[in-house]
């Protein structure tokens, strides 16, 4: 798995699981899928994205979204 498809899986994870939460315990859950939209938006325009700088410190092998420019 490289570093996009896992950010991808991430963020998906974190959106339904935001949303189930939501549904059964509280609506300010839907705070973490905003969150991780907005993130989501900004990194598709900037590059920059916190869990891919991790993941590639940790040596997950690089895609082609998240990797270093140089």
């Amino acid at each position: 798995m490289n570093i996009d498809r896992f950010v991808l899986g991430f963020a998906g994870s974190a959106v339904l699981l935001s949303v189930v939460l939501a549904h059964f315990v509280s609506p300010w859950w839907l705070l973490l899928a905003l969150f991780v939209g907005a993130n989501l938006l900004q990194s598709a325009f900037t590059g920059f994205c916190p869990l891919a700088m991790v993941l590639a410190k940790v040596g997950v092998r690089p895609g082609c979204a998240f990797s270093p420019r140089k």
